[in-house]
């Protein structure tokens, strides 16, 4: 088999990668999952024809995602994580031995079901630590009864089962359901594409009423839109770029013998310097 994966994000631009065979397809309730072989990146998931992950590049996401906020929490030992379902951010936030539990709720099993068999690199399925919930985690936040130290939203573009991801009532739900050092982070959409503008801007804006520290940082990530990608940040006070954060950051780093392949305390302080453009989408 010699195929394409098209993805266009803007008329006829877009991204193209070579498929050497379809793997996995299935129309949920939710949506269309579907895994490819390719032949650059490994495999491939995709949802609703928008890629998730490949197995060649998704540390960059995870890791950002996942340490820029797990490093600026003094001490988080539970943590929330929205969506999620390769498995890939549990992996990271699993590494900060403080973890005491993780609650990953996918409103979409067969996200799971797929990643545990052709991505199965990504996850740390069978750590103690993970409780996995099949549910509406919009439902479940506003259902929150003992508050997480870090909620994580990795969720997929706004649209479909992750629309509400990006509204107000959740964000600050969200916040309703960390403790008093809570924080959290999130995946906020690609500054290139314009289509994303309003939300993203929606959602800053949001956070910048209910919490009192938030910024956007950036990653970089070939198979997402025009590869700059950008995340929120948010928290009740606790500062990503104070000195103990990165007295942290170089204590849990050498913990983790050198296994991150994208995140460093440099990425760390740099990933907030926004270029003008993006800058001017939240402001």
């Amino acid at each position: 088999m010699s195929l394409t994966y098209n993805e266009f994000y803007n008329e006829r631009t877009g991204l193209t990668v070579g498929v050497n065979n379809v793997l996995f397809s299935e129309q949920t309730p939710y949506q269309k999952v579907e895994v490819y072989e390719t032949d650059t990146w490994g495999n491939m998931m995709t949802i609703d024809g928008m890629v998730m992950l490949s197995e060649k590049d998704e540390f960059v996401y995870h890791e950002m995602l996942t340490h820029v906020g797990m490093f600026t929490h003094p001490h988080p030992e539970r943590v929330l994580i929205i969506g999620g379902g390769d498995g890939g951010t549990a992996r990271e936030v699993m590494r900060h031995s403080s973890v005491k539990k993780v609650d990953m709720v996918e409103i979409d099993e067969a996200v799971v079901r797929a990643s545990k068999e052709f991505l199965p690199g990504v996850g740390d399925w069978d750590n103690p630590k993970l409780n996995v919930l099949f549910e509406d985690g919009i439902q479940f936040v506003k259902d929150i009864d003992e508050p997480y130290d870090v909620i994580i939203i990795d969720g997929s573009d706004p649209v479909g089962p992750a629309e509400g991801l990006f509204e107000n009532e959740f964000i600050q739900a969200c916040y309703d359901g960390l403790t008093e050092e809570g924080l959290l982070t999130a995946q906020t959409e690609s500054p290139w594409v314009p289509e994303y503008h309003p939300s993203m801007e929606k959602v800053f804006s949001a956070l910048d009423d209910i919490y009192e520290k938030s910024a956007m940082y950036l990653a970089y990530i070939p198979l997402y839109p025009a590869g700059m990608w950008s995340f929120s940040f948010a928290s009740k006070g606790a500062d990503p770029q104070s000195d103990a954060t990165f007295e942290r950051i170089e204590v849990g780093l050498n913990a983790f013998d050198k296994s991150m392949k994208y995140y460093n305390a440099s990425v760390h302080m740099g990933c907030f310097a926004l270029p003008n453009f993006v800058r001017d989408i939240i402001e």
